[in-house]
C-alpha cells in the first residue's frame, strides 16, 4: 500500500523541516508520497480512481493513536493505496468522493501542521502495529 499526503498549498518553514523528518523516519516503514497542489480545484482530479480517499476534516471521525494505527492496518489489509487530503488554508474543501473523513479534534489547525501531525501519526501507527516502542 502506498501512502500519499496530498495537499493544498506550499509546505513553508518551520514546518517543511518537521515534514521532512517524518518522511525520514517512514522511509524504511512505508512507501509515503506528499504531492502539493496549488488550489482546491486541482485536487479531485489528482487522486487515482482506485485510491482510497480520507479527507481531513474538524467533523470527521476522531481517533486515539492506536484506533489509528488499526484504522491503517484495516486499510493496508484491502489492497488499495491510501490518499489522506489536506484543504489549503481557507478551509472549505469538497470532493465528490470521499471514503472517509478524518479529524484530529474539533479546533481547526493550520494546514500545514496538519501535514506534520497527519505524517507523525502515520509513523507512530507503524511503530504500534510493529510491537516498537515510540507509543507511550
Amino acid at each position: 500500500m502506498k501512502i500519499v499526503v496530498l495537499a493544498v498549498g506550499r509546505l513553508r518553514p518551520p514546518y517543511a523541516d518537521d515534514v521532512q523528518h517524518y518522511r525520514k523516519l517512514l522511509a524504511g516503514l512505508a512507501r509515503v508520497e506528499v504531492i502539493e497542489c496549488r488550489d482546491d480545484e486541482k485536487v479531485a482530479r489528482r487522486i487515482p480512481e482506485r485510491a482510497f480517499v480520507s479527507l481531513l476534516d474538524s467533523g470527521g471521525e476522531a481517533m486515539d493513536s492506536v484506533g489509528f494505527s488499526r484504522w491503517m492496518e484495516d486499510r493496508r489489509m484491502a489492497g488499495r493505496d491510501l490518499w489522506f487530503v489536506i484543504g489549503g488554508a481557507f478551509g472549505g474543501l469538497e470532493l465528490e468522493r470521499v471514503d472517509h473523513r478524518l479529524s484530529f479534534g474539533p479546533m481547526t489547525l493550520p494546514h500545514q501542521l496538519a501535514r506534520v501531525v497527519l505524517l507523525e501519526q502515520v509513523y507512530r501507527a507503524h511503530k504500534i502495529l510493529a510491537g516498537e516502542p515510540y507509543h507511550y
